[in-house]
């Protein structure tokens, strides 16, 4: 399994606003694509720092959603609240419970 990490910084006053997009659009797009195992949305509500994790049950899997135009299409929907320029990295997952 593959966990795609991107890691933004919000404006604290779009917080609540990106978590209700997250929730009502993006997740169900990310649910959608093959090879999609879940995803979370990690968020520090008084720096805007968040964290948004999605699983894959492959690398390519994680790639093919980023190629699709999907991954760019789904963080377009709150760009225009982030402070600065996201981060991707891709990692391999170790263990789990």
């Amino acid at each position: 399994m593959y966990a795609r990490v991107t890691t933004v910084t919000i404006q604290p006053d779009k917080v609540a606003e990106t978590t209700r997009i997250y929730n009502e659009s993006i997740l169900p797009a990310i649910k959608q694509a093959s090879g999609n195992r879940g995803a979370f949305l990690l968020m520090d509500p008084t720096s805007g720092k968040g964290i948004s994790i999605t699983l894959w049950n492959s690398e390519s899997d994680g790639q093919a959603y980023d190629t699709s135009g999907s991954y760019r299409e789904q963080v377009n929907k709150i760009s225009s609240f982030f402070s600065g320029p996201p981060s991707l990295a891709t990692y391999d997952v170790a263990a789990q419970a």
